[in-house]
């Protein structure tokens, strides 16, 4: 049996990352796209914490905030009637060492209701990683998907939302 030499074991598992992690981006748009993001660039002004600052081992580690859009805020806290379609719930990304939340966005990552039954490949909402230039960088990733979807039933994921009362 032949050894492989160490850059070999390397180049090996440097092709299964890719691969691994391909499958797993969703549709990577780019910078010249035209897609725009599900959420005002004012949204601040509209926008209601729901989730105070936290660490989130699902989102590379940062230190994320949650906001609900106005159609969102009384199903997300109330979680007794569904979202309509439209409602968007949006993710503040902070550096790991941003512990209050209060240093510049790295990132947001954002869910849109979709209209029921429409799009039960992604459990009837909009996905979408947008960075700090507000330029749209993934929809519908499979990262977000797969996630969410073992969150579903209530209380815990009230509709898909992975957020405990």
């Amino acid at each position: 049996m032949k050894r492989l030499r160490p850059s070999s074991y390397r180049a090996a598992l440097g092709a299964c990352l890719c691969l691994v992690t391909s499958g797993c981006t969703g549709d990577d748009v780019g910078d010249d796209s035209g897609v725009e993001p599900e959420f005002p660039a004012d949204y601040a002004d509209d926008y209601v914490e729901v989730r105070n600052c936290r660490g989130s081992g699902d989102h590379d580690l940062n230190n994320i905030r949650i906001l609900a859009g106005p159609s969102a805020l009384t199903p997300y806290n109330g979680r007794s009637e569904p979202f309509p379609p439209g409602a968007i719930v949006l993710k503040e990304e902070f550096d790991f060492g941003d512990l209050a939340c209060e240093g510049p966005i790295k990132q947001w990552t954002v869910m849109r209701r979709l209209e029921d039954g429409s799009a039960p490949d992604t459990l009837d909402w909009s996905w979408q990683r947008v960075d700090a230039e507000r330029k749209v960088v993934d929809v519908d990733a499979a990262r977000c998907i797969n996630c969410h979807s073992g969150c579903g039933l209530e209380p815990d994921g009230y509709e898909w939302t992975c957020a405990m009362p």
